[in-house]
């Protein structure tokens, strides 16, 4: 497939000149099979333009008559004004948030961003907090790869369900094996003879089995979902997928006089930019001290605990990204709306041969991170349990862990970006995590210190970004 191929069409009434972000959509019938590097990076510059452009009432930036629910829903009437902090629409940007170091990467907490549970009931104009939960902007880069290897923790997971029932009907017997994929332990899934499964023991994932990686609680399944949630929440731009005459009935879902402002192929195209941001690097710092001190801090951050969680790398066996993806659910494009789906080889991009193998040549992807959620609060170290609502039925005080790749670039930390430094985010872990924090306040302050400076060398390169 080679460049041109996207044969974007023009928006109405869109002159070259005109102050708005679409004047051309991207045609998603066009968008099948494996993608070139040409194409590929066609694709991704129209992405790019899509998530760094900021939005306006030419484009039909706003949602007057729509909420900021996932399920397409009507106001009773429009809101007392545009823009709102905590049910949003409150940018005009993707980069708006996703800034720091550069387009793409996390935010500053006077960028958090307001998270309501989603559901068709949350019709209301309150600015009161108690109707969502304040959050910190996470970083993009590397995304691509999350991606990926949740689906294939998801497949080995469900791979390992099937085969329990399996056993159970052959045997007559209840059948339980252990949920591990890639040295993640999920707990056990036990099987009945008469296909009842007992999930009891599932920890850190859904009881489905899948693997959602993005958002900091763990809910969102992939870049498409969270990129079609973020246009209508944050922005007020509908995609048609979700918000279009297939679900609502009508082309103007928000009543604000544009049709169809974003289409399935810009959506493929923001999903491509943002599944090829590069991952993460560990940078080698010109002092020699700094290096002396990253060293030892490495030996230290594994020999405390804290790579039971945040697990250096893990194995990814293709990278070929699939978009529609293949757990997707209804509001999403999935593989059974299109007549083919296109493949995004990110081996074409040249930070991707950077990444180590392993021997069985699969990419190691450093991470530091488990795809997994984990209770991270308790009583007395109740820090990072500050939340009122619980989210998609994760409990307030369980989070998925965070991926360090980039943490030197992306402070301040924690869920609301209120905690300034690492060493005051470490202090803050509970939970699961309880037993790595006090490994750490019990070390000499020295040794504090050559961690930090080891995670400090965890960063985004803006002269890496390039593909």
């Amino acid at each position: 497939m080679v460049a041109g191929f996207l044969a974007v069409r023009p928006a109405a009434g869109a002159e070259p000149w005109a102050e708005r972000v679409v004047t051309r959509h991207v045609d998603q019938s066009r968008l099948g099979g494996r993608l070139d590097r040409d194409a590929l990076a066609e694709l991704r510059a129209a992405g790019e333009h899509l998530f760094t452009g900021r939005f306006t009432a030419l484009d039909g930036v706003g949602r007057p008559l729509a909420t900021q629910a996932i399920i397409p829903t009507k106001r009773k009437r429009p809101p007392e004004t545009a823009f709102s902090r905590t049910s949003g629409m409150d940018s005009n940007a993707c980069s708006s948030c996703h800034n720091q170091p550069l387009a793409g990467g996390a935010g500053d907490f006077v960028a958090n961003v307001f998270v309501s549970e989603g559901f068709e009931s949350f019709d209301f104009d309150s600015t009161d907090p108690q109707f969502s939960n304040e959050r910190g902007t996470n970083h993009l880069f590397g995304a691509g790869l999350i991606e990926l290897l949740g689906r294939e923790i998801t497949a080995e997971l469900k791979t390992i369900r099937k085969a329990a029932l399996a056993e159970a009907r052959a045997t007559g017997a209840p059948a339980t094996r252990a949920l591990a994929a890639k040295g993640i332990d999920y707990g056990t899934i036990t099987a009945h003879p008469d296909g009842v499964l007992d999930m009891a023991g599932i920890t850190g994932v859904d009881a489905d089995l899948t693997v959602r990686p993005f958002s900091q609680k763990g809910v969102m399944t992939s870049l498409r979902q969270f990129t079609v949630n973020a246009l209508n929440h944050h922005h007020g731009m509908q995609p048609q997928e979700r918000f279009g005459a297939r679900w609502t009935g009508e082309r103007d879902h928000d009543g604000d006089g544009h049709d169809d402002e974003i289409s399935a192929g810009d959506v493929s195209a923001l999903v491509a930019w943002q599944a090829g941001l590069p991952a993460p690097v560990r940078a080698v710092p010109d002092e020699a001290a700094w290096r002396a001190a990253a060293a030892r801090g490495e030996t230290t951050f594994a020999a405390i605990g804290c790579e039971t969680c945040h697990k250096p790398f893990l194995p990814l066996a293709s990278l070929e990204f699939a978009d529609p993806g293949p757990h997707d659910m209804a509001g999403t494009l999935r593989a059974g709306d299109v007549e083919k789906g296109a493949i995004y080889d990110l081996a074409l991009l040249e930070w991707t041969k950077r990444l180590p193998r392993n021997a069985k040549g699969e990419v190691m992807v450093p991470l530091f991170g488990d795809l997994k959620r984990h209770r991270i609060a308790d009583r007395q170290v109740a820090v990072l349990g500050n939340e009122l609502l619980a989210q998609r039925f994760v409990e307030r005080n369980v989070f998925m862990t965070a991926e360090l790749w980039g943490v030197g670039s992306t402070d301040p930390y924690g869920h609301r970006n209120d905690l300034p430094s690492l060493d005051s985010v470490i202090r803050a872990h509970g939970g699961d995590a309880r037993r790595a924090r006090d490994n750490y306040l019990a070390l000499a302050e020295t040794e504090r210190s050559a961690l930090i400076a080891f995670l400090k060398t965890l960063v985004i390169e803006p002269e890496r970004v390039t593909p």
